[in-house]
Parts: C-alpha cells; structure tokens; sequence
C-alpha cells in the first residue's frame, strides 16, 4: 500500500516530502497527485514514452503467475534477503518484486504503464505502486533504498546512484544469449544484441562497480498458449504481426522446448 512508502516517496515536481491526503499524494507546496481507485498514483509531471500496452500486461501476467521464472523470482528473493526497502525501476506486474520482500521489507513499483501498476499494486500488500518514467527524476528520497531491482527494463545510473542507500545494491537482469531458443529463430523474435554487455557497462560503469554476476538458466516445455504469451509479454510484441506469429506458432511442436537465460547482475556505489 502506497502509506507502507509515502515517507520514502518525493514530489517529482519539486523534490519534498509528500504525504497521503484523501484520494491524492499531496506536498507541503501544494503539487498533488490522484490515487487511482486500483490504488497506484500517477506521478508523472510530463507525458512519458513507450509503455506496455493492456494486451502485454495480461499475457506478462498469465506467463509469470504460471510459475514459468519462478527460479528467478527466487534468485531474486535470496539477493534482497535482509534488505528493508526494495525498489523495482520497471516493476511492470510486480512480479518480481513481490517475491522479494521479506517479512518486514516494503516494495515500490515504478513503472511508466498504469496498466502494469493497477497489477502492481495489489501484487502484495506493502508495495507501494508509482507511475513514474526512469528517464526523469525518480519521485523516491535520497538515499532510502537497500536494493534496487532493475529486470528487462530501462536503466538510469544517475537516479539509481542518487535513490540507493551507501552500501545498497542495484540487481539488473538481462536476457543472456541463448535466451527463448528456439523460438527467436522459429518465429523470427528479437535476439540478445551482442553489445549489450557493453552497453550495460557504459550505462553503469560511471557510477557503480560489477560485484558479482550469475547466470539463470530454466528449461521450459511450453504448449502454444504460452508460446503466444511470452511472446506477447515481450518487446517482440512491438514487432511481430499477429497474424504471422500465429501461423509460425501453430507449425511449432505442442509442447515445444524452449530455454530461458538470464544474466543476474549486481552493483555497488563505490566507496
């Protein structure tokens, strides 16, 4: 609920301490901000880009809650073990993060799509949800956050630096090569691209320290549904035609054997 994260939340607007009033997320200075009925608030002072549409939201959602990366979800959950205030830049569904909290931990979702967010929100009950655009200043305090998950999602180093605690740890997962074979080559998906280590340390590399990397491996046997789903949840959706991905699925195998990669990546503020 977003009263377990008000005190660590700012106005993005003029950076002070907001607090919950009625049906709005209000500052001393008088910016205010509507909590919608679903119970995220929409924190965004200027139009955002991209954002999942309902249609990716729901096939995201059916796909993860059928237990698909439930070994990263758990691989996750060991990282912030401990961890008080866990923060998801690009939480979509809130998947993730919700595997993470610890008993007393609280969670906050950013995401630029309140269709993500209305599931955020009541993923589990001390996250608080924020629709908010990692490109901008993050609408989180200074320095309250112990881990900062970051999964398939865009990433600002500078707000992560600011938003991170002295000792905390930012968690980027990527899509490591091999991921989805072989649907990438079947059904002409979007592969890894071969600079994005590079890309990742460039985008990194100026403000955090790599302190450890892991590689999660899961092998899937998936029927066509839920081929059509992890496709859609995806950026792949953006690029494929439907009619086209449907006929490329139904000359697949039923089920089909597909793996998952992940690269777990771990950061550090350096001392």
């Amino acid at each position: 609920m977003l009263a377990d994260v008000i005190h660590h939340l700012v106005c993005p607007a003029c950076g002070t301490a907001v607090h919950l009033a009625g049906g709005s997320v209000r500052c001393a200075r008088g910016h205010s901000f509507d909590v919608a009925r679903q119970g995220y608030v929409n924190m965004l002072t200027r139009p955002a880009g991209t954002a999942d549409t309902p249609a990716m939201v729901a096939a995201r959602a059916r796909f993860l809650e059928a237990g698909h990366y439930a070994p990263l979800a758990g691989r996750l959950a060991r990282i912030c073990a401990g961890a008080a205030v866990v923060a998801d830049a690009g939480a979509g569904t809130g998947h993730y993060l919700a595997a993470a909290l610890g008993a007393d931990a609280v969670g906050i979702a950013l995401d630029v799509s309140k269709h993500a967010l209305k599931r955020a929100a009541r993923a589990h009950p001390r996250i608080g949800a924020v629709v908010a655009d990692v490109w901008r200043p993050l609408p989180v305090a200074d320095a309250c956050v112990d881990v900062l998950l970051n999964v398939f999602a865009p990433r600002n180093a500078e707000e992560f630096a600011r938003v991170l605690r002295p000792g905390g740890t930012l968690v980027v997962v990527t899509p490591a090569p091999g991921h989805l074979s072989p649907l990438v080559e079947r059904l002409g998906l979007l592969s890894v691209d071969e600079d994005k280590e590079r890309r990742l340390e460039e985008s990194l590399g100026g403000r955090f320290a790599r302190i450890g990397e892991e590689t999660e491996e899961i092998a899937l046997t998936l029927g066509h549904d839920e081929v059509e789903a992890v496709v859609g949840m995806g950026p792949s959706a953006w690029h494929t035609r439907p009619e086209e991905l449907a006929a490329k699925i139904a000359a697949l195998p039923d089920p089909v054997p597909v793996t998952a990669s992940f690269r777990v990546t771990r950061w550090a503020l350096p001392a």
